[in-house]
């Protein structure tokens, strides 16, 4: 599929959905969780390393009144370089756009990897509302900012090829680590992220996230919000930074984690490889 075809109904409002969006879908075996609201973020489609199966699977075991696409969504950046779109990928976008067809609120929050659509913030396409920020009111009655999180990295903001340099170095740890996970599919291992192990072994990088997490926390308190939602760091985490509430929904590249408010807008950290590796350690038993 081209890349005009991919783009065709991302117009104004609701249109009619056209062939690739209609197909038909497998017999769902399973209920559907219903969500008040929903963050998932760092994507990184048009990349290897992005986890579109199980996103996708995610996506389709849900519910929501709004979903919130937190940044990097699509990597500009690496598709600058390269093409890279595999069908899994059109069925991540394919998802998220009959979730906008059939009620659910999508909104979405542009990153640094998908900058290029911060310039069309305020208007709407197929369904999915573009804006550079978000304010979420929470069901027990809080009001929570939320941004991908760019902003507040000092290497995206002041030294831009030292991010460029440091997302190479990325990539490259990305392809390891497919061709790693290739071998372990082989054996009959689960998915295991090597880069977000080495990010929970190195010092200098747990540094780091947390001069992040304060750095958003500390504009939230200013701007007088009870919480702030974000991603861009790639490490799911809800904490108490003095008086505000920090979440972090994570990524699909290493951890496939994603934030869920309930009816009574309680917030969690829904950590799908964990519930996939577990349910294909139940049916294994099963089958045994």
């Amino acid at each position: 599929m081209s890349a005009t075809e991919l783009l065709a109904p991302l117009n104004a409002g609701k249109p009619r959905l056209p062939d690739w969006l209609r197909h038909p879908e497998p017999r769902a075996f399973r209920p559907k969780r219903r969500y008040r609201a929903v963050w998932i973020s760092d994507i990184h489609l048009g990349t290897p390393g992005c986890n579109a199966e199980l996103l996708t699977d995610f996506l389709r075991s849900i519910e929501c009144e709004t979903l919130y696409l937190v940044g990097d969504i699509i990597d500009g950046w690496r598709l600058k370089k390269g093409w890279f779109w595999p069908d899994a990928h059109n069925e991540v976008l394919r998802r998220i756009l009959k979730m906008a067809h059939r009620g659910t609120r999508v909104v979405f929050i542009a990153g640094n990897h998908d900058e290029m659509l911060r310039d069309y913030a305020g208007l709407t396409f197929g369904g999915v509302e573009l804006v550079d920020e978000a304010v979420h009111a929470t069901a027990d009655g809080r009001r929570l900012l939320v941004v991908h999180g760019d902003a507040f990295d000092t290497v995206v903001v002041y030294a831009r090829w030292l991010a460029l340099l440091g997302d190479a170095a990325y990539e490259l740890l990305l392809k390891i680590n497919t061709v790693l996970n290739r071998a372990r599919r082989a054996l009959g291992l689960p998915y295991w992220s090597l880069s977000a192990y080495l990010k929970r072994k190195v010092k200098n990088a747990v540094a780091y996230v947390g001069k992040f997490e304060e750095a958003v926390a500390r504009v939230a308190r200013q701007r007088g919000f009870a919480g702030v939602v974000c991603g861009h760091i790639h490490c799911a985490e809800i904490r108490e930074i003095g008086e505000i509430t920090y979440y972090n929904d994570g990524d699909w590249v290493e951890s496939c984690t994603a934030l869920a408010e309930d009816a009574e807008g309680q917030i969690t950290i829904v950590d799908w490889l964990a519930q996939h590796r577990a349910a294909a350690t139940q049916a294994a038993e099963l089958q045994a």
